[in-house]
């Protein structure tokens, strides 16, 4: 029901008359033709009135005359302005006083409008109706309302530090127990129920995405991603990635702005991505090859059917759409598809950019003994190289007054089973090579990939031979990072099925 308001009545017409002066040779004089200016929707050649302004122009060149005074504007209540002709009766001519003009931001309100009948072709979506109560206000103490999402008959708000869930066209009855039953109401926005916890989506509405019944989003105020499904929410980032998303959303606030969580759903791989920035879009961290500098961002994904964080990503997007059964992310205003089947052969191509895959693990076989490492094996595709292995750092030995110093092993870059082929003459890949060929990085034996690990360590603390002058790495456990390389079948798919290495045990050091 609208409220009653008093208004008041009055109709007119606006006449316009305009003198067009004809910009003519000096030799003519000007003449002045009357436009009655009456239609500016009519083209001049469906018999409409051209537009001509209303200031006097010279006939060639200086500086354009003031407004001719017979050009003029007037309201008039008569037909066609005409002394005797009928006046026409006053019509509606609706207003209202607004007792308090300045605006008001409410950042934790909802306010809804009319409806679309589309039955009856009435569209009431641009009307807010001021005899009606069409607000309901969420706690201001969890800060503003930073997302809506419809969920069924529910809308999902996501304040700064709660999430909560109105009911819409029902409302809730509560007995004296505390139990609860819903019930048909007249209410559009009913009751407003928070879920439990004190969790929010802070100022990354970015973040959010959804799948079914599950949504995902950040919370930076409490450093954690989070899962809501049903009627409870869930830390996801408590899936053995804690520490990690401690640092990376705490970081995300720099000294130049604020930071950016971009989260989206792959559909293709059913999993949640999420790009954390420590620098905004409009600060990007670039390399000199104007790629996106790996160290400002961290993109990652949550698998739910595994219950844990699957892989990191090496691209860094603006934005991740999901249509159908494929992904697309934005990037400098184009938009790129992911695991597209026709171009199988650019794996690991981002952005138009090659980057490598790569995996890191740890050897720690018998883990109270130290050992020699002194080979590294693997069963898959040609294309691996390994980039680095540690050992464990030793304990700290004092060289001087508050000088402290830790040593480990590492060993040398084994380049894959192509890249490190080279001949007697000295030639290396990519040259052309005469046989024999011989390899410097991994050698294939039995159908296996194999390398010697060449120690490129410095010397620690009463060392006498170092590096490569001993064989192997030392340690209880070794840390190996692998990648695949940029030259071997660029693009194509590269297997790996298993790792492994040879030892030997040490005499307790």
């Amino acid at each position: 029901m609208g409220a009653i308001i008093e208004v008041k009545y009055f109709n007119s017409f606006v006449l316009r008359k305009t003198i067009a002066k004809a910009v003519l040779p000096p030799a003519v004089p000007n003449t002045d033709t009357v436009v009655w200016n009456g239609s500016f929707g009519i083209p001049v050649s469906e018999g409409g009135y051209p537009h001509y302004p209303s200031t006097v122009l010279p006939a060639s060149g200086g500086t354009a005359l003031a407004e001719d005074p017979n050009n003029w504007v007037i309201e008039e209540s008569r037909i066609r302005g005409g002394y005797n002709n009928t006046s026409v009766d006053y019509g509606v001519k609706a207003y209202l006083v607004e007792e308090e003009p300045n605006s008001s931001i409410r950042v934790n309100t909802l306010i809804y409008s009319g409806i679309f009948n589309s039955r009856t072709g009435i569209n009431d979506t641009n009307v807010f109706s001021v005899g009606q109560n069409i607000t309901k206000s969420a706690d201001p103490a969890n800060g503003s309302i930073q997302k809506l999402y419809a969920e069924d008959t529910n809308l999902v708000i996501f304040q700064e530090n709660k999430i909560s869930r109105a009911l819409v066209n029902k409302d809730a009855i509560y007995a004296a127990e505390g139990g609860g039953t819903v019930t048909a109401s007249n209410l559009t926005i009913g009751v407003i129920q928070p879920f439990p916890g004190r969790y929010g989506i802070s100022k990354n509405p970015e973040s959010f995405a959804a799948y079914g019944y599950d949504k995902y989003f950040t919370d930076e105020n409490n450093n954690t991603v989070l899962k809501l499904s049903g009627g409870s929410i869930q830390e996801v980032s408590g899936f053995g990635m804690t520490d990690f998303f401690r640092d990376q959303l705490n970081n995300m606030n720099t000294t130049q702005a604020a930071g950016f969580a971009q989260g989206g759903w792959d559909i293709h791989n059913k999993q949640y991505v999420v790009s954390i920035y420590k620098n905004p879009i409009e600060f990007p961290g670039l390399l000199a090859d104007g790629t996106d500098d790996p160290e400002t961002y961290k993109t990652l994904s949550f698998d739910g059917g595994v219950s844990g964080w699957t892989t990191f990503f090496s691209y860094k997007p603006d934005q991740i759409i999901s249509l159908r059964d494929k992904l697309y992310t934005l990037k400098n205003g184009t938009i790129w598809q992911h695991y597209a089947e026709n171009v199988s052969a650019l794996r690991g191509n981002f952005y138009g950019v090659n980057t490598r895959s790569s995996l890191t693990f740890v050897f720690n076989p018998q883990v109270t003994s130290s050992k020699t490492f002194k080979t590294i094996s693997y069963e898959g595709s040609n294309g691996w190289q390994v980039d680095n292995i540690i050992s464990d750092a030793t304990g700290e030995d004092q060289l001087n007054a508050g000088v402290y110093q830790t040593s480990d092993d590492v060993a040398a870059l084994i380049y894959s089973h192509t890249e490190g082929q080279y001949d007697l003459a000295g030639n290396v890949y990519p040259a052309q090579l005469t046989q024999p060929i011989y390899y410097a990085g991994f050698d294939r034996k039995e159908n296996k990939y194999v390398a010697n690990l060449i120690n490129n360590s410095g010397a620690a603390q009463g060392e006498i031979l170092f590096g490569a002058s001993i064989s192997g790495i030392k340690g209880y456990y070794v840390t190996t990072t692998m990648s695949t390389d940029l030259v071997t079948n660029l693009g194509a798919e590269k297997q790996l099925f298993s790792v492994g290495t040879n030892y030997n045990m040490n005499n307790g050091f």
